[in-house]
């Protein structure tokens, strides 16, 4: 039996009809076609489906949809302004932070709401913040490196 529910996505609002048993990840990416969050794990170990609900990095695969109700969201679709890559996207392009690409998104959206609330991180609080994202490509030098300089210029704002 599917029930109405409301999503307030990327400050935009959506009513979908889901079953109460669907994760906010199956909604984003089968209901509402928004798939820069990306499926791996199904079990919140790989950090790939992670998205910010009202400030928060959640794993979207752990979390149901109607759950999600009356919370601000925000997915790596929603990140961007105005055609402008988000400063932490750009210092992963910079920094060779994204080589396949399959854990960027999630990686990205962590790092943004670990950023919101430490803007100045040391290298030690990076990588205890990414330390629930798998990543098999850049051995997470770039990573680090790219969250580092992205809190750099987003403190020079």
């Amino acid at each position: 039996m599917k029930q109405e529910i409301e999503l307030r996505i990327n400050g935009q609002t959506y009513e979908v009809e889901a079953q109460p048993w669907r994760t906010l990840l199956e909604v984003l990416r089968d209901q509402l076609n928004l798939t820069g969050t990306k499926q791996s794990c199904g079990e919140g170990h790989c950090g790939a489906c992670t998205v910010i609900v009202d400030g928060q990095a959640v794993n979207s695969c752990l979390m149901l949809a109607f759950e999600a109700q009356g919370k601000d969201i925000l997915t790596i679709e929603g990140l961007s302004e105005g055609g402008q890559l988000h400063p932490i996207q750009e210092a992963f392009v910079t920094h060779g932070a994204v080589q396949c690409g399959f854990c960027s998104p999630g990686m990205i959206i962590a790092a943004k709401a670990f950023l919101d609330q430490n803007p100045d991180p040391s290298e030690a609080e990076i990588r205890k913040a990414i330390s629930g994202h798998l990543c098999r490509c850049t051995g997470y030098v770039q990573i680090i490196e790219a969250i580092r300089a992205a809190a750099e210029k987003m403190g020079t704002r």
